[in-house]
């Protein structure tokens, strides 16, 4: 795996060199070899089980070049600021949960991150909306992201995902989603409904909503699902295989977003850890710390 990245690295080489003297991108050749020494610690993905993603939509990944190529939605001197926008109401844990996260993902993409004043879900009409069930009430991902934060994405932002506690559907055929997002058009939604139950853990919730809410801006960001390694980018089918995903990315997918957004690679696993050791997410800081161990290690002389 690391020699594909070296291989990658070689492309890529030739690709900064024709297109960012387009878009004025600088060449970090020396983060790109840093980032590469992290594929050592990248996991294999697990054979494909019934009922997994993979084995209902399959997909064959992105790579670097690849991801260049598209020309990715990239933040400008403009348009700089990621936006949460709430929907609905949320109960005083849930509140804290979405700032929490926004501070979260202030850290992981390295933008200002900034929660917009919560607006009504009856702005939702019955036609985008459906009742499970068990009586709780499912909201239209389509709706909210075309007719509810397209209309109104402010103009410093870059992305806008709005948050809200209550289910999710795409289409009438699919039985939920936890979240979905444009890969072109900066919008995307995530839902913490199926993440929080009163009286449990709210460091599970927290954990699990950072985790789904850093995935759909990385699309909003234009990276797809990935295929090269276990990574918080790998597409998921239900909450046992998104559990069994890590908060952390794979050499490839932080190479993508490293190339997009050019952020300090140690400060930002360094902040990353200490956000995790502060919420109580052990397993999450044990991986950013093993990150962070790896990049010191071969900075050394």
């Amino acid at each position: 795996m690391f020699l594909r990245f070296i291989g990658l690295i070689v492309i890529l080489y030739g690709l900064q060199a024709c297109d960012h003297s387009s878009n004025n991108k600088k060449s970090h050749l020396g983060e790109f070899e840093l980032i590469s020494h992290l594929s050592l610690l990248d996991q294999n993905m697990p054979a494909i089980q019934p009922g997994d993603w993979l084995a209902q939509h399959p997909e064959t990944g992105q790579t670097l070049p690849e991801y260049i190529y598209i020309r990715p939605v990239s933040p400008n001197d403009s348009q700089r600021v990621i936006y949460l926008q709430p929907i609905g109401n949320f109960n005083a844990d849930q509140d804290s949960i979405v700032k929490a996260t926004a501070g979260y993902l202030q850290l992981f993409f390295r933008l200002k991150t900034c929660i917009l004043p919560p607006v009504s879900d009856s702005l939702i009409p019955s036609a985008s909306r459906r009742t499970r069930e068990d009586g709780s009430e499912q909201l239209h991902t389509k709706y909210i992201l075309d007719s509810i934060l397209q209309p109104a994405i402010p103009a410093d932002a870059i992305v806008v995902m709005a948050v809200t506690a209550k289910d999710l559907y795409p289409k009438d055929s699919w039985n939920y989603v936890f979240g979905e997002a444009y890969t072109k058009k900066r919008t995307g939604v995530s839902s913490l409904h199926r993440y929080y139950e009163d009286g449990l853990n709210n460091a599970l919730c927290l954990k699990r909503f950072i985790k789904t809410s850093s995935h759909e801006i990385s699309h909003m960001f234009s990276l797809l699902h990935c295929t090269n390694a276990i990574c918080s980018m790998n597409g998921t089918n239900n909450l046992k295989e998104a559990d069994s995903k890590p908060n952390r990315l794979c050499s490839v997918c932080l190479s993508k977003l490293y190339w997009n957004l050019e952020f300090n690679n140690i400060q930002r696993l360094s902040d990353l850890k200490d956000f995790f050791k502060a919420h109580g997410l052990e397993s999450d800081y044990q991986l950013a710390d093993q990150d962070l161990k790896c990049l010191t290690k071969k900075l050394r002389p």
